[in-house]
């Protein structure tokens, strides 16, 4: 667990974080959840199964939890019957204590077949940038280092370190010196692909302080 300013913040595995901000609990893409809360917001980046897991969603949610993704994910959500709020790339959402802006977040150089990516551009899949009382934090998802990631120097980020379908931990270090945060978080690691030891390159070797929570 790590505290900036007015925020609390679990990695919980994966790509996963639970924040905490003036007693709401805004998750983002749980995954394997061994962690008992119920959500109020629940975001998700994509429909990938380890993003958007159903039984995981149904361990947290509650009726007036309320559910903000891309368009790609409408079809797996339409299980619940609660209020969703589909989010197009560059879209802008004010919620009743904080606002989330989305970014294109896609693979480069990341393929699963020859030329055909992880994470297509033209998939809309999407970054979110939340906003809490001038506190950002920027979550850039299964991403490689793209043209304009650096649209904004976040006082936190999430940054994925495993390398294979996102950025290696030496791209990044590369990225953190783009987009310059206070603090950066590594995820997407230690579970399906990745080791502790990715995180500690990226902290050893950063630009900016770097928390590895567990």
């Amino acid at each position: 667990m790590y505290t900036y300013k007015n925020i609390t913040i679990d990695w919980l595995g994966h790509d996963w974080f639970l924040i905490d901000y003036k007693d709401k609990k805004i998750c983002i893409d749980p995954f394997q959840i061994k962690k008992d809360f119920k959500a109020d917001y629940i975001f998700f980046t994509h429909n990938h199964k380890d993003h958007l897991s159903p039984d995981d969603i149904s361990r947290v949610i509650l009726s007036e939890t309320i559910l903000v993704a891309p368009s790609i994910c409408e079809t797996d959500l339409k299980a619940f019957s609660n209020k969703k709020i589909f989010l197009k790339q560059t879209d802008v959402l004010d919620l009743d204590i904080f606002s989330v802006t989305t970014l294109p977040a896609y693979n480069i150089d990341k393929f699963r077949s020859p030329w055909v990516p992880y994470h297509p551009q033209e998939v809309w899949f999407v970054w979110f940038v939340f906003n809490f009382d001038w506190t950002t934090v920027y979550h850039t998802w299964d991403s490689d280092i793209i043209p304009k990631m650096n649209w904004i120097s976040p006082d936190v980020l999430f940054l994925p370190v495993s390398g294979k379908y996102v950025m290696t931990p030496e791209e990044a270090v590369h990225a953190i010196e783009i987009i310059n945060p206070k603090v950066a978080i590594p995820m997407h690691y230690d579970s399906i692909i990745g080791t502790w030891e990715d995180a500690k390159y990226v902290q050893e070797h950063a630009s900016c302080e770097v928390v590895i929570l567990k």
